[in-house]
């Protein structure tokens, strides 16, 4: 994988349901689950091919689920630290995940939660631009102007503008075939996306609607490949992305 400051490293669901959202997962991506043990107070991995890809927290709140996206860090409390002076706020302050890590959770100046992952044991997730792996992550930002200079100052993001006309401003974190991540200009509330490789993104998106999910975009092609945002029954939105059908 492309390795860049502040990459995208980990992806994570908090839900009031894991029961069902591991069936669901499961399920439609083959995921299966492993408990790293009581001290971490319940989180789980989803697992591809025996090796991890996402995160899972229960929520006690009957609230809607979340996938949150976290971005490496060699130094949690600090990057938590840039993102205050930088007009974000700290939302959880750095702690330590036993050996696994160390996190931190704050928002940007447009408002769109983002995680910090400063890696120990846990490099975060094994794969990426895999089927059944995730393979992009774009903050939608109803504050662009200064979405994009917060990255490169609090993740030391080295940004590339891809395109930046009236109807279409969008910042990416490396370039070109390169890019691992991008910032898009965009009505808000801001917020982090990510997309899941699959291999037939309408068929994907059959099978969540199969599972009690739903769509919440339909299938359409683009330059980058066939997307569409699919939900999970317990609500946490995810888009998914496929060859183009033409």
């Amino acid at each position: 994988m492309d390795e860049f400051p502040g990459r995208p490293i980990w992806i994570e669901l908090f839900t009031h349901d894991p029961d069902t959202a591991i069936a669901f997962y499961g399920e439609l991506l083959g995921w299966t689950v492993v408990d790293p043990g009581p001290e971490f107070g319940g989180y789980q991995l989803f697992q591809r091919d025996g090796a991890p890809v996402a995160g899972l927290m229960g929520n006690p709140e009957d609230a809607p689920g979340t996938w949150t996206v976290y971005l490496e860090s060699n130094n949690a409390a600090d990057t938590a630290d840039m993102a205050r002076a930088n007009g974000g706020e700290v939302v959880a302050e750095a702690m330590a995940v036993g050996e696994l890590g160390t996190m931190a959770v704050v928002t940007d100046p447009g408002g769109a939660l983002v995680g910090i992952w400063e890696p120990g044991e846990h490099p975060g997730f094994a794969a990426r631009g895999e089927v059944g792996a995730p393979g992009w992550f774009e903050v939608l930002s109803d504050d662009y102007d200064a979405a994009v200079p917060f990255y490169e100052a609090v993740f030391g993001w080295d940004t590339h503008t891809m395109s930046d006309t009236a109807d279409f401003r969008y910042t990416t974190l490396g370039k070109d075939e390169h890019a691992v991540a991008g910032i898009m200009a965009a009505a808000g509330p801001s917020h982090w996306s990510a997309y899941l490789i699959v291999a037939d993104t309408d068929a994907t998106a059959a099978r969540a609607g199969e599972l009690g999910g739903t769509t919440v975009e339909p299938a359409v092609d683009t330059p980058y490949g066939r997307l569409a945002t699919i939900a999970d029954p317990t609500g946490g939105r995810i888009k998914v992305m496929g060859p183009n059908r033409g």
